[in-house]
């Protein structure tokens, strides 16, 4: 129940398709919905923005996705180079092994490595230019998120970068009626507005990456309620 809920703080209570038993016909059902929401709420945008103040003008570039899901993010990004002419290769890591499946048969990328780990145990060939997660962090404890931040620093080349929820109470109870009227996923109408309870606030990410270690990023506000972070190595 989320009535209760306290918004001052983040939750840190698990949401259902962080468990080990939901049915995979599920979590299709779910991950179609949360690219909907994607796509409509400018979450896509969002990442494209992310990847392109990294990318510059280089024409080239290897990405790699922790938490991938079905691949559609990476699949975003693939357009966009193909369209702008950026030669494009990228390496999807997802822990559940029927989301890496979905992704080989869904999204046709060339120069695509899926890799169904748990992103902590994956020993990278060579290091990807630019490494991003979007609406993984907040699945994970600020400890996690803290060894999380440093991997993504120390197996990326250029920089990285992250897009996630901002915890808002008009995001927490918009959502929360939008899923519970349009909805066919348990999943979403459960973990969608549960996700916004786990999200962070400003002030939250500073004192994560101050505890990582890291400088050289910016936090940004995005459209609708998600921050954009960017770091960007030798900055």
């Amino acid at each position: 129940m989320h009535q209760t809920i306290n918004l001052r703080y983040r939750s840190y209570n698990k949401e259902l398709l962080d468990g080990d038993d939901i049915p995979f016909e599920d979590i299709q059902r779910n991950m179609q919905e949360i690219n909907t929401i994607n796509a409509s709420l400018g979450g896509h945008a969002i990442t494209i923005n992310g990847f392109r103040k990294l990318l510059s003008h280089r024409k080239k570039v290897h990405v790699c996705e922790i938490g991938c899901g079905d691949g559609n993010n990476l699949y975003q990004l693939y357009k966009w180079c193909k369209k702008n002419n950026v030669q494009f290769s990228c390496t999807g890591i997802d822990i559940k092994a029927e989301c890496i499946e979905a992704a080989k048969k869904k999204y046709a990328i060339v120069n695509a490595v899926w890799l169904a780990q748990d992103y902590k145990t994956v020993k990278l060939t060579s290091k990807p230019d630019i490494i991003f997660s979007s609406l993984f962090c907040h699945h994970f404890s600020d400890k996690d998120l803290i060894e999380q931040l440093k991997f993504m620093q120390q197996n990326s080349t250029i920089g990285f970068f992250i897009n996630d929820l901002q915890r808002n109470w008009f995001a927490y109870h918009s959502i929360k009626i939008i899923t519970q009227l349009f909805s066919s996923s348990y999943l979403v109408k459960n973990d969608a507005p549960l996700s916004v309870a786990r999200g962070f606030h400003k002030k939250e990410w500073i004192n994560i990456f101050n505890k990582a270690g890291i400088k050289n990023y910016t936090i940004k506000w995005k459209w609708a309620f998600r921050y954009l972070i960017i770091f960007k190595h030798g900055k």
